[in-house]
């Protein structure tokens, strides 16, 4: 992924980068994910462990696709509070330097919103990423297989 910078701007005013040109590949779209854990439980009104829960979830969604989160090209982000991001931000700052391990952000849309379809979800995250021509893309499973891959606890 190459950034994007046109003559004239400045830096991003945060863990983005303002465009990237994308290897050609698949795209991997992944739906919104909220900060709810496999097991259904959120962390009502901490935005910071309900931001890493969804990022975590947009990985998992993102690598059964066959990706990594470097191959993340776009994110669009919705919180349901102004207040809230700053704490978006401390977590995004927490955890992007593994995500992203050579400082290369993909864009992001940030957007507060009035509501999200539960009233104790606070974000919702979508990712646009591209999997690259050559890398196989994994096996389909069944929806019941899916479930109790969820399920089963991570190490």
């Amino acid at each position: 992924m190459k950034t994007i910078t046109p003559k004239g701007f400045g830096a991003p005013l945060g863990m983005y980068s303002h465009g990237v040109v994308a290897q050609p590949g698949e795209l991997v779209v992944v739906a919104g994910q909220v900060g709810m854990a496999a097991n259904g439980h959120v962390a009502v009104n901490d935005v910071v462990a309900q931001t890493k829960q969804a990022f975590e979830n947009v990985r998992s969604v993102v690598e059964a696709g066959g990706c990594s989160m470097r191959d993340v090209v776009r994110l669009q982000t919705f919180l349901t509070r102004a207040d809230d991001i700053a704490g978006f931000m401390k977590a995004r700052g927490e955890i992007f330097p593994a995500y992203f391990p050579d400082g290369v952000y993909p864009p992001n849309t940030l957007l507060v919103i009035s509501q999200l379809v539960r009233p104790e979800l606070l974000i919702e995250i979508e990712a646009l990423a591209v999997r690259r021509k050559g890398r196989a893309a994994p096996a389909p499973r069944s929806r019941k297989a899916a479930a109790a891959a969820r399920r089963r606890p991570r190490r």
